[in-house]
């Protein structure tokens, strides 16, 4: 039987609603200057194809942020002496020739005509990864920074009472935690606060978005949903949060709006997890953990 106080029940809410209303004035006043400067930075950075990012895989198996010379060195930044290049294939494109002569018979010697460029191939070309250069520091999302106290060793405990397993790899850089079905993967070496807001961010996904109900939403709704949540329980103790969260709520295109929609979900969840941290209030929700996994 859950034993309740009608007071540590109205502190809890206060905590969650406090907390919400910070995050949302945050998504509406939009992007921070942090944010900004990421994304101008992460920009410049190519999209490569699968194939190539096979490649690099195979050379460099923990590369993160890979560029050529040229970007590196006008991203402030330049490869060390003696590294070694990370080949790629880099598509070779050329005028056609006989397809250009035809064109210009057909077309009876227009002076206009343009002769056809296609792929007449492909050529290796040499990337590095910034882990192999040096110079200025690349512009970073905000972390969350303060002191967990013993609230992370309590969480862990409250994630493995879930029957979830938790691990720690580095196989899943350059992201910090990932979550699978009855399963919690941390990035190791971070710090408690990082790690702590992390854990929650993963164990939100966990009990809102295994249920059957919730796998048809988009990526952007859970990562607000869960990002929501860490930010709220995060807050509630204390941690300095700053713009990280809006920030990853953005990066994901989620917003104020999209926030308010899943209002319901994002305050129950982060109440459970508070109550459970807490020791003062660790009886309130424990046992409503199953309605919002439903």
């Amino acid at each position: 039987m859950l034993v309740t106080s009608k007071n540590k029940i109205q502190s809890t809410q206060e905590l969650v609603k406090t907390s919400v209303d910070v995050l949302v004035k945050a998504l509406e006043s939009g992007h921070s200057e942090v944010l900004s400067a990421y994304l101008q930075a992460m920009a410049k950075f190519h999209y490569y194809s699968f194939n190539n990012i096979l490649l690099i895989a195979m050379q460099r198996p923990r590369a993160t942020k890979v560029a050529g010379l040229r970007m590196w060195n006008e991203l402030g930044r330049r490869v060390r002496r003696g590294e070694k290049g990370i080949m790629i294939l880099a598509p070779l494109i050329g005028k056609d020739k006989k397809r250009s002569e035809e064109a210009r018979s057909e077309q009876q010697g227009e002076a206009n005509a343009e002769p056809d460029r296609r792929l007449l191939g492909f050529r290796a070309v040499y990337v590095f990864d910034v882990t192999q250069t040096e110079g200025k520091e690349l512009p970073e999302p905000t972390t969350i920074k303060g002191d967990v106290g013993d609230k992370l060793e309590t969480l862990v405990s409250f994630t493995q009472e879930q029957g979830i397993k938790l691990e720690y790899s580095g196989s899943i850089a350059p992201a910090r935690g990932m979550s699978y079905v009855g399963l919690i993967r941390l990035l190791p070496g971070m710090e408690p606060a990082e790690e702590f807001s992390t854990l929650v961010h993963e164990l939100a996904h966990e009990m809102i978005h295994k249920a059957e109900r919730r796998t048809l939403i988009t990526k952007t709704v859970k990562e607000t949903e869960a990002e929501a949540v860490a930010f709220i329980v995060s807050h509630a103790i204390g941690l300095e949060t700053g713009t990280a969260s809006s920030d990853y709520i953005q990066l994901y295109h989620g917003d104020a709006k999209l926030l308010a929609e899943s209002l319901e979900v994002v305050q129950r969840t982060a109440a459970i997890i508070l109550g459970a941290i807490s020791p003062k209030d660790a009886e309130i929700t424990r046992a409503a953990v199953s309605e919002v996994q439903q």
